[in-house]
């Protein structure tokens, strides 16, 4: 299927206190991204550290965004697991709770074969009526959809479009041209945003648009609206925002950024831990130099 997703997708980071999700400030970062002019929020994606949470949390999460949300902006639930069976329950459980969509990362650790990234796909897939997006991440995964598997992926009804961050832009390029047509392509690495955009992508699911939503929204616009020239202008003064934000191994440095911003974003949970002062700095001055208003 096509059409499920355009612009912008934020990938949530999920804050914490001392008594567990600070849900009270999720909304506040809800209200931020729809002011802004996001178009979809990512629930319990990587930013949103969901192996680090219970399944209580993740339950009330899920029920806090799409409450909250109410309809204003799309909520998209992060559902995979390598586990074909957790995923399926999941994904399962984002439906019953009213997300408009899943976000499905491929099975991580014990390293699937390409027949085995369909089954688990075309599985998942058959178990609910919403729009799966496929999660392309081999750097954290240890598995890579191939383009021909993609194009294969793809031919599945209700599967919408791939996130990819394989960060091989040549592979990229030919999973674009092989589902054309038949499931949509998504930039899942904000410094491939800009080319991922040109090549036919039809939204990003965006770390940086936590702390710029306006300005990644603005770089879709520009992209899509053919101003290829506002568009690089735009990309060129968000390079060092988006490299001081994996600075770091994501999201350490974007929820130290939400906290610079004046937003309660807590720290990372354990095995992560708070961001090393000198990245810290590297992090503030880019959000200055960028124009963000750095309140602490």
């Amino acid at each position: 299927m096509t059409g499920f997703l355009k612009g912008v997708a934020t990938a949530m980071i999920t804050p914490f206190h001392e008594n567990g999700v600070n849900f009270h400030e999720y909304e506040k970062m809800i209200d931020n991204q729809i002011n802004s002019g996001a178009d979809a929020i990512i629930v319990l994606g990587t930013t949103g550290e969901p192996s680090t949470m219970t399944d209580e949390e993740r339950t009330a999460i899920i029920k806090c965004a799409v409450k909250y949300a109410n309809g204003r902006i799309k909520v998209i639930v992060g559902t995979g697991s390598n586990c074909t069976a957790t995923a399926i329950k999941h994904t399962k459980q984002a439906e019953e709770l009213g997300a408009d969509g899943v976000l499905v990362v491929t099975p991580y650790y014990n390293k699937c074969t390409q027949n085995g990234l369909y089954e688990y796909y075309r599985t998942i897939a058959a178990s609910v009526h919403i729009p799966v997006v496929c999660y392309n991440v081999p750097s954290r995964t240890g598995v890579n959809i191939l383009p021909t598997t993609m194009a294969k992926i793809a031919e599945i009804p209700n599967v919408a479009g791939i996130k990819e961050a394989s960060g091989n832009m040549t592979q990229i390029m030919e999973t674009a041209r092989l589902i054309r047509g038949k499931c949509d392509l998504y930039s899942g690495e904000d410094s491939l945003n800009f080319p991922i955009l040109a090549v036919g992508g039809t939204a990003v699911v965006s770390v940086v648009s936590n702390l710029l939503p306006k300005a990644v929204k603005e770089l879709c616009d520009a992209v899509n609206s053919g101003n290829l020239e506002r568009a690089a202008i735009l990309n060129d003064a968000m390079i060092p925002v988006i490299q001081a934000c994996f600075i770091e191994v994501n999201p350490i440095p974007v929820k130290a950024g939400m906290n610079l911003l004046g937003f309660s974003a807590g720290e990372p949970r354990a095995p992560l831990t708070p961001i090393e002062s000198e990245h810290l700095q590297i992090l503030k001055n880019a959000l200055r130099t960028f124009g963000a208003e750095v309140v602490s």
